[in-house]
């Protein structure tokens, strides 16, 4: 992920709609985002190839194609396996609701949606890898850099890197 103090997040919207497009990238440009749009999937493929991303939002009806699928797909994709994902639908069941986590959206937004509420989640969306990073770098700060065997009398003894103590 782009360092977020230094750089503005590089975000990819996905949605057949111009008019939604345009809207979405307007908000997140002036709030900052470096924003990319993308009609259908295959300018998606072309664009998360092309780019080095830190969030996706997608629309889940993606002009003919399933927004769901995509989301999928993308995720196979190297640079897009923990990436988060925003997909956002009109529809209000609690099935389409399920159906985005399930394809790997972190997040859902539904239709019509105010632009403070977007913005409040895609920051939410853009610390998620920032903490999971945190956490491991915590986790391997806290393991010591060099293994050490522990004497009897307190003292750390050097081992060979295999747990035992080296001689000398």
């Amino acid at each position: 992920m782009n360092n977020l103090s230094d750089d503005s997040a590089v975000i990819l919207v996905i949605d057949s709609d111009p008019l939604m497009l345009t809207a979405v990238g307007a908000v997140l440009n002036i709030s900052g985002y470096e924003c990319h749009g993308a009609r259908d999937a295959e300018a998606a493929v072309k664009a998360v190839r092309g780019l080095k991303l830190d969030l996706i939002i997608c629309d889940v009806n993606v002009d003919g194609d399933n927004g769901l699928e995509l989301c999928q797909e993308l995720r196979q994709m190297p640079n897009c396996g923990d990436m988060p994902f925003i997909l956002v639908s009109g529809d209000r069941s609690p099935d389409n609701v399920r159906r985005t986590h399930e394809a790997g959206g972190a997040f859902y937004l539904q239709k019509p949606y105010d632009p403070e509420v977007l913005l409040e989640l895609v920051e939410k969306a853009l610390w998620m890898p920032h903490l999971v990073n945190t956490r491991i770098e915590q986790a391997q700060a806290a393991r010591p850099a060099n293994p050490a065997v522990f004497s009897p009398h307190g003292q750390k003894t050097p081992t060979t890197g295999s747990g035992i103590p080296a001689e000398g």
